[in-house]
């Protein structure tokens, strides 16, 4: 029988100066590119993280601090994963490639796992991070809900 009980939450403000990922599939590197291009004054507002060669490119080629992590399938996704759960990540642009297979596969299903988990915005392709970039909630705080870690652990150690 599953658990359909509700989930304990407790309320996160995200700061006006949010912390945003930015990660490419290679197929999808120029495409991302080109979009921190048309945002880059935007973006320059905010604190940069990426995975690997995307974080190098988009420093180098576009003048942008970004905090460089480890390329995707040594590890970057899951870095970016710790930075959901550790709530040190507001928002996460990831281009990723629907036609290309991927190596560390698993690696992305759990990142995506985690920033729905955790309430993170997600945007996939140029138009959802259009979206996502242009929000009037961008630059403010917001409030919104995320999982109550501490009483999920509680509860699981009672079972």
């Amino acid at each position: 029988m599953s658990d359909i009980r509700p989930r304990p939450s407790v309320r996160r403000t995200l700061p006006a100066r949010k912390r945003i990922a930015l990660i490419a599939h290679d197929g999808k590197k120029t495409e991302l590119l080109e979009w921190v291009t048309c945002w880059r004054e935007t973006l320059a507002d905010h604190a940069l993280v990426g995975t690997g060669t995307t974080a190098s490119r988009i420093s180098r080629e576009l003048g942008l601090e970004v905090d460089g992590l480890m390329s995707g399938p040594l590890g970057g996704d899951q870095q970016i994963g710790t930075l959901i759960t550790e709530q040190k990540l507001d928002l996460l642009i990831f281009f990723w490639d629907p036609f290309a297979p991927q190596p560390h596969d698993p690696d992305i299903k759990a990142l995506l796992r985690l920033a729905a988990l955790w309430n993170i915005p997600v945007a996939c392709n140029a138009a959802s991070a259009d979206f996502l970039i242009s929000s009037p909630w961008l630059d403010k705080t917001y409030e919104m809900s995320i999982p109550d870690a501490g009483a999920w652990v509680a509860d699981r150690s009672t079972v």
